[in-house]
């Protein structure tokens, strides 16, 4: 039996709750992120995570191009954090870094991190 896991196919681009500023619990955020990344380990489905903060500790365009180009990616998940409207600049940073280190994977979005599996799933090659 290979208990190896799965090649990455999928690439998780979103903020780390832990670092992102502002008196609010991270805590759940990053428990709904595990549980949305149990579900490739559930499907047999590879998946890496690029978590990067916004309290000024990242080069965020220097973390996430390192990410993309770590391996080809079948899909890249763009989280919501990235996506609100007061991050608009971050969004389209990462979406311009994704097509030009990416340029053949399909680009997906969550409505929420639990849902990161069913965002890629959309996109997803069947195995083989």
């Amino acid at each position: 039996m290979d208990t190896a896991a799965p090649r990455p196919r999928v690439l998780v681009i979103g903020l780390d709750p832990y670092r992102v500023p502002g008196p609010w619990d991270p805590a759940p955020v990053a428990e709904a992120i595990a549980v949305g990344l149990a579900r490739f380990a559930d499907a047999g489905v590879g998946v890496e995570t690029c978590l990067f903060g916004l309290d000024g500790s990242d080069d965020v365009e220097a973390v996430v191009t390192e990410a993309l180009d770590r391996r080809q990616w079948e899909v890249v998940v763009v989280g919501g954090g990235v996506r609100s409207p007061d991050q608009l600049d971050l969004f389209e940073r990462i979406i311009n870094l994704v097509r030009r280190h990416a340029p053949d994977a399909a680009i997906a979005f969550n409505s929420t991190p639990a849902d990161t599996f069913d965002a890629a799933a959309r996109w997803l090659a069947p195995p083989g």
